[in-house]
């Protein structure tokens, strides 16, 4: 899953990545893009390591991305290559400033995230109906575009003249013929409120969040926590009453949006996290593992976590009845413990 980090300038959206990905530059160079790995958070990934000690303990893994500063396109019709950057994230993470600033107005929350999710909405129409252009050019010349192609782009351009994101029509967002166009507006969006170090609520309510994910985070804050030991960083959230690391809790945010669950892999060699859509069927998510299980699937030994902590160990919940057989539909769900049994 990548996420790139967006927002107006003076947001912070610096001090948030490097908050979340304890990546800091001391050179600062906001010309280059910067891209942060991080391992997510899972304590149910270090107990079972703690019973099995496998050779190996693999966590599921989240990008962050952060587009570096461009000049302006001069064409109207070209796109900021920060953007362009940006095209192939999963989600965005739009960072808006909550907090005073010496030189800068009064924050505006509201205002701010109407002129990014503005920008979003202009560069999709222009794609779209570019895109339109061309394809009825082509008709004119007795060349047969994709009529479904040429429909869904119909219904993006409605919806965005009307000035609606398409992430409000995830459906159309998402459908297949639209895949390669990958629009700014159609991904999923997080809200990520930079608040004051001792401000910890959400923004007076408005009506242009209210259809949004959105959280907040004290990204000075934060970011001197990401710089601390362990021992420091734990005596400071106690001070802030911070129940969690931003790292923790803009992860769990992100799979939420995403709509996202991981499912866990067991045994001496390695106890392993995978990361797949919420409602994925078992035989698609041995795909996740390897093609060949999918190709050979005969069954799925199934367990919750929470069932297999009560047990104690596999031959315990065999005896108890929790860990059972479960075939291609099934539905995964977050915590299950899974051995594909399949064959080729």
């Amino acid at each position: 899953m990548k996420l790139g980090i967006t927002g107006l300038a003076g947001s912070g959206k610096t001090t948030v990545f490097e908050a979340l990905t304890g990546e800091f530059s001391e050179a600062g160079n906001k010309m280059e893009n910067r891209l942060g790995t991080i391992r997510v958070p899972n304590k149910r990934i270090d107990r079972l390591s703690e019973i099995y000690n496998p050779k190996k303990t693999i966590y599921a893994q989240v990008e962050y991305f952060l587009p570096g500063k461009s000049a302006k396109a001069k064409d109207s019709g070209s796109e900021d290559a920060s953007w362009t950057a940006v095209r192939d994230a999963d989600a965005l993470i739009h960072v808006i400033r909550n907090f005073k600033m010496f030189g800068l107005e009064e924050p505006d929350p509201a205002s701010d995230f109407s002129l990014l999710d503005q920008e979003l909405i202009m560069m999709d129409l222009a794609q779209a109906e570019k895109r339109i252009e061309r394809m009825d050019a082509e008709a004119q010349k007795a060349k047969k575009p994709d009529p479904e192609e040429r429909e869904l782009l119909g219904e993006c351009t409605k919806a965005l003249e009307s000035e609606t994101p398409l992430r409000r029509h995830p459906d159309l967002a998402a459908a297949h013929k639209l895949k390669g166009y990958a629009f700014y507006s159609g991904k999923p969006m997080l809200v990520l409120f930079n608040n004051e170090d001792e401000d910890d609520a959400l923004p007076a309510p408005d009506p242009v969040f209210e259809p949004e994910d959105r959280m907040i985070i004290r990204g000075k804050l934060e970011h001197e926590l990401a710089q601390m030991t362990e021992d420091e960083a734990a005596e400071l959230l106690e001070e802030f009453e911070i129940s969690a690391s931003a790292t923790d809790r803009v992860v769990k945010a992100s799979y939420k949006l995403m709509g996202l669950i991981s499912f866990f892999t067991v045994g001496e060699d390695e106890v392993r996290a995978w990361t797949i859509k919420k409602g994925t069927a078992a035989v698609d998510a041995a795909e996740v593992i390897h093609s060949d299980i999918k190709k050979g699937f005969i069954r799925a030994e199934v367990i919750s976590y929470d069932d297999f902590i009560d047990a104690g160990s596999m031959a315990n919940a065999k005896k108890k009845g929790t860990l059972r057989l479960e075939g291609k539909t099934y539905e995964v769900q977050d915590g299950d413990i899974i051995n594909f049994r399949f064959n080729v």
